[in-house]
């Protein structure tokens, strides 16, 4: 793992944008997951305050929600959740109004998660997956805590919870009953089949790459070989073994919400999805495919088709939904930051202190400045080690 800092591509600025993710919003929706647990919605700012350590925070939690106005609201609390007049927060009501927008999308989207669930056990050796394991494709294939509970009852046809390993804990697997053609069609087949041509992949590098366009096409010379396979057989030659195994990783990318998933968490599959050993080396051969990030010491997998610069080509409803919930954390900070400034700027007239319009150039928004500081740089990296993956989305 260690001589992994060195296997990532070059670097693509869009790519990496598009991973870049502001700490800031993983701790609101931390926050936002920790209200939904109660029925009110509404929580005691010191239950906040008592896990702060945990989202390697410091200082008051009243003071980090005071911060983001337009998501959050502080008040004195009444009955169980805040007797004695205790401080509790809660969503505003334009928040609120988002967190069910959100919750709108993903049960709307239940039929789609049936869909990729099913493609995934596809996937699988024996169309089965342990459901410890599954926990690590949640976020990427865009399933909620209670996935099963939401899907399974609906589907009882296709989908089979059994542990055949009683005396093991947490070895609960989930098995597909049967077979489904009409899903066991690839990405890359359903674009062939669009455009009436043979299964290819398509180089997503600009063509002054040359030598990497020179290899997708020697790559493609050689039949497409589908990631599905109900009899489960498994290519005979090394090349034919890599063909499918690129297969496999670009099919299960396609089937990911943001087309990206840990490179980690695609070793965690490697029996399961007959992956090879080296993986990270697999995907650095097929740059015109992959893009492989080394962003916050966390190696990501991109699938390079699946963007339009630093944008998804194609945004699910439910990324959408999670978007707008950004944009108004965005908006909080942002009205946050401009009636401090004022009110420091007012303080600062009243001194005589410095030049007020000079002042006003060099003053810089909070958030930018405490991420760009070396200090801060090092914070972050540890809170993305703990919090980067999926599953905080």
């Amino acid at each position: 793992r260690a001589l992994m800092a060195r296997w990532s591509s070059p670097k693509d600025p869009a790519l990496e944008a598009a991973l870049r993710r502001n700490r800031r919003w993983i701790v609101n929706n931390q926050i936002k997951r920790l209200l939904l647990r109660f029925p009110s919605r509404s929580a005691p700012v010191r239950l906040l305050q008592s896990r702060f350590k945990t989202l390697d925070l410091l200082g008051r939690a009243a003071n980090w929600l005071r911060k983001y106005p337009s998501c959050f609201e502080l008040f004195t609390g009444e009955g169980p959740a805040g007797s004695g007049g205790e401080l509790c927060f809660g969503f505003t009501k334009r928040m609120a109004e988002l967190v069910d927008a959100e919750e709108a999308a993903v049960t709307a989207s239940e039929p789609a998660m049936a869909d990729r669930l099913a493609r995934v056990l596809m996937l699988a050796r024996g169309r089965r997956l342990p459901v410890s394991k599954l926990a690590a494709l949640r976020g990427p294939l865009g399933l909620p805590d209670d996935y099963l509970l939401r899907i399974l009852p609906a589907h009882t046809d296709l989908f089979r919870l059994a542990n055949p390993y009683p005396h093991r804990r947490n070895a609960a697997e989930l098995e597909l009953l049967r077979w489904v053609p009409s899903r066991a069609v690839s990405a890359v087949e359903a674009a062939a089949s669009a455009s009436n041509s043979l299964p290819r992949f398509t180089c997503s590098l600009p063509s002054s790459w040359a030598k990497s366009h020179e290899k997708m096409e020697d790559f493609n010379s050689t039949p497409y070989i589908s990631p599905y396979s109900e009899d489960g057989a498994v290519p005979g030659t090394d090349a034919e073994a890599e063909k499918r195994a690129v297969a496999v990783v670009h099919e299960l990318l396609s089937l990911t919400l943001w087309k990206k998933i840990s490179v980690m968490k695609l070793e965690h599959f490697r029996w399961e999805f007959g992956l090879p050993e080296d993986t990270a080396r697999m995907l650095l051969r097929h740059s015109c495919l992959f893009y492989v990030s080394n962003r916050y010491k966390i190696h990501t997998a991109v699938l390079r088709e699946g963007y339009e610069g630093s944008e998804l080509r194609v945004k699910d409803p439910v990324v959408a939904a999670k978007d707008r919930l950004g944009e108004l954390m965005q908006e909080g900070l942002h009205e946050f930051n401009q009636r401090r400034r004022a009110v420091n700027l007012e303080k600062k007239r009243r001194k005589g202190e410095v030049d007020v319009k000079k002042e006003e150039e060099e003053l810089e928004d909070e958030a930018g400045a405490l991420l760009d500081s070396a200090e801060k740089r090092e914070e972050r990296r540890r809170f993305y080690k703990v919090l980067f993956g999926d599953d905080n989305r």
